[in-house]
């Protein structure tokens, strides 16, 4: 999460590209929302799972990172078409759904706006937001965003979660003074993984390559890459 961030100010400073990250979590973590208090969530529980707890640098509610392909992507503004921070968040969707089609997927994103919501412990994947990605009316993938400004201009940061398996239900277990057993339901009802799609394990390698597809086919760029030791960095080169 601090690395996302990290990313997100050198392409404002001038001194990045705009990049494209891939990554999971060794181990697995509880993100609170930037603003999110850290009340929320039961820290013994989580180390007697031998989960992290750590904060991430945009917003929303908590989040176990588990059996998931995480994404972040940072990309100025004015460039590629991308004039406001909605078109980022459409454009981003546009190209996970893509990526998501390559590895033979058919899933869809939401296209209504719902109601605003209270702040609430309640895990980010419990609703979906606009432009959010589902499968049959499931949630699939959970994003968010931050952006930054100075002098130079603004650049968003997005990242988020790529379900592949069942485990991020956990979170029902590992916050303070919630009822675990509807919040399980609601998880078991409102989200889907892609192993539970496919009916098969998830081959990392293959989802993040259509992943990078999807993004090259929709904004029309192609990437270098960088391998790393814990995640695979893609920069941006203007097609």
């Amino acid at each position: 999460m601090r690395l996302d961030e990290q990313t997100a100010l050198a392409v404002l400073a001038g001194e990045s590209a705009p990049t494209l990250r891939f990554f999971q979590w060794q181990p697995w973590a509880v993100s609170l929302g930037f603003h999110q208090s850290e009340n929320v969530v039961d820290r013994d529980a989580c180390r007697e799972r031998g989960y992290d707890t750590v904060r991430r640098p945009t917003g929303g509610r908590a989040i176990l990172h588990a059996e998931e392909l995480t994404y972040s992507i940072v990309l100025p503004l004015g460039e590629c078409g991308l004039n406001s921070i909605y078109d980022v968040y459409q454009q981003v969707s546009l190209s996970l759904l893509r990526g998501l089609h390559l590895f033979g997927v058919d899933a869809e994103y939401q296209r209504s706006q719902p109601s605003a919501l209270r702040i609430s412990p309640v895990p980010c994947f419990s609703t979906s937001a606009r432009y959010e990605i589902e499968w049959r009316g499931r949630k699939l993938v959970g994003s968010a965003q931050r952006h930054y400004q100075s002098e130079r201009g603004r650049v968003v940061l997005q990242h988020g979660s790529i379900l592949t398996g069942p485990a991020h239900k956990e979170i029902a277990e590992l916050l303070i003074n919630i009822d675990p057993a509807p919040v399980r339901s609601g998880l078991d009802q409102k989200t889907i993984d892609l192993a539970e799609v496919t009916g098969h394990i998830i081959d990392y390698e293959v989802l993040s390559g259509c992943l990078r597809k999807g993004f090259e086919d929709v904004m029309n760029i192609s990437f270098n890459e960088e391998n790393q030791v814990s995640h695979t960095t893609f920069e941006a080169v203007h097609a």
